[in-house]
């Protein structure tokens, strides 16, 4: 794939403040004249939906490894029908979600984290990965909605730990999001500057 776009993914919990972020984020970048695309993961496609269905059922959750499968697959149609064509056409693409949520989620349930990496090989790597990280206590507390399947406190602990190793190793950028929403977009949005300026993308407003 010829890429001129650029790749951004935020992580973290549910509750981390990610779709308000990313919302706030769209628009600062468009207001400066940047053409964006907000995606997410699940997608709104056919595997993405059984997903969503499945996120929100009660019964016994499947192997771990079978969800690794399910999300690869609605990550590969996510990947050659919505990321590539928008990277492609010279957009910010703006993902709530993307395989580290898998290598978190999936790791903490058991699987391995270097297999889950082979399974989604096929998945072009972020320019720029962002952690919301938030104690699961606090995000559920944050989240007023019913809880899904994968919103166990215990199992949330071992995911932010997996997370927050990712961000250790350098493949995430962590942000506290237990700060004022202001202070974690002003946070975010000089992250994404400065990545913009380093690859010569940085446009001043007029």
């Amino acid at each position: 794939m010829v890429k001129t776009g650029i790749f951004i993914v935020f992580e973290g919990i549910d509750g981390s403040g990610k779709s308000i972020h990313i919302k706030t984020l769209s628009k600062e970048l468009h207001d400066l004249g940047y053409r964006v695309f907000i995606t997410k993961e699940p997608t709104n496609r056919q595997i993405g939906y059984f997903l969503h269905n499945y996120a929100g059922q009660e019964k016994k959750r499947f192997l771990p490894e079978t969800e690794v499968f399910l999300f690869a697959a609605d990550r590969f149609e996510h990947v050659k029908y919505d990321i590539e064509p928008a990277l492609r056409v010279g957009s910010i693409v703006i993902s709530d979600r993307y395989y580290h949520s898998s290598l978190a989620y999936q790791g903490a349930a058991g699987a391995k984290v270097e297999w889950i990496r082979k399974m989604n090989n096929f998945a072009p790597n972020p320019d720029l990965a962002i952690l919301l990280d938030i104690l699961p206590d606090y995000s559920l507390y944050r989240t007023k909605r019913k809880r899904t399947l994968f919103e166990d406190t215990d199992y949330l602990r071992k995911v932010r730990a997996f997370y927050l190793d990712f961000a250790k190793d350098g493949e995430l950028v962590k942000i506290n999001a237990e700060k004022s929403k202001r202070e974690v977009q002003e946070e975010i949005f000089l992250i994404v500057k400065n990545h913009l300026i380093v690859h010569g993308l940085w446009k001043e407003k007029d």
